[in-house]
């Protein structure tokens, strides 16, 4: 008996998994009711000084983002143990990956310091998982990058984390804050004062709250890919979990 042929909605993409292909479309886009609590930030900084300018700044941000309707938390780093030297249900590391998981966007301020970022910046984002089982918890979510310097301006702290941004698939935005010479930006009290660098940040916290307000309805969708929907939540779980490699 001859098996009735079936015919292939894709005839030019034969390596296609037609039932699982996707044609974007604006109704999906926006086919969720927007949701109406305040968006909600969580701001890292990347040192432990005891007037710290990454701080300071983070702070600002914080202050910027609340009156723009947002909701903050910002993390102190302090007594954060290094990557790997402490098990996963270490009260801080908890602490910080609750709050990720909390967050629909994300402030990274760090110093630069000897051309890159604190070390103290990076163990916070490596304590962030790619993954918990199938479940990516910064994939998706809106991110601002912005750093401090002792000297001239530079922007290599930034460039640095834009790179973990996009490894954390997360949607940073395309604006961006450096402070040079950060000892003079800030009065005794530890306010930022007024300058281009303070208008810049200003700048900065509006467009994050524009496109965490723009996409956080339709975040699960804009990452929803092909390739994973190919496999199944056990394998991807296998494929990303980095205990694994």
């Amino acid at each position: 008996m001859r098996r009735a042929a079936v015919s292939n909605p894709l005839p030019e993409l034969p390596n296609i998994d037609a039932a699982l292909f996707d044609r974007p479309s604006l109704e999906r886009l926006s086919g969720n009711a927007p949701a109406r609590h305040a968006p909600r930030f969580l701001l890292l900084y990347g040192s432990l000084r005891d007037r710290s300018y990454s701080r300071l700044l983070t702070e600002e941000a914080a202050r910027l983002l609340q009156a723009m309707g947002g909701e903050t938390r910002i993390f102190d780093p302090a007594g954060l143990p290094l990557p790997d030297s402490a098990p996963d249900d270490h009260p801080k590391v908890q602490e910080l990956r609750d709050l990720a998981q909390w967050a629909e966007g994300m402030v990274w301020c760090s110093p630069e310091r000897h051309g890159s970022m604190t070390g103290i910046m990076k163990a916070q984002i490596d304590w962030i998982p790619l993954s918990i089982g199938a479940v990516r918890p910064t994939q998706g979510k809106t991110l601002a990058v912005m750093q401090v310097s002792g000297g001239s301006q530079s922007f290599n702290a930034v460039n640095q984390l834009r790179v973990l941004g996009r490894w954390m698939r997360m949607l940073t935005i395309p604006n961006q804050s450096s402070v040079a010479k950060a000892f003079l930006e800030f009065d005794e009290a530890g306010r930022m004062k007024p300058s281009s660098y303070y208008e810049r940040v200003v700048d900065v916290m509006e467009e994050l709250v524009k496109f965490t307000l723009l996409t956080r309805d339709a975040a699960g969708y804009l990452v929803d890919r092909y390739s994973e929907r190919r496999e199944s939540a056990d394998e991807l779980a296998k494929r990303v979990n980095q205990r694994a490699i």
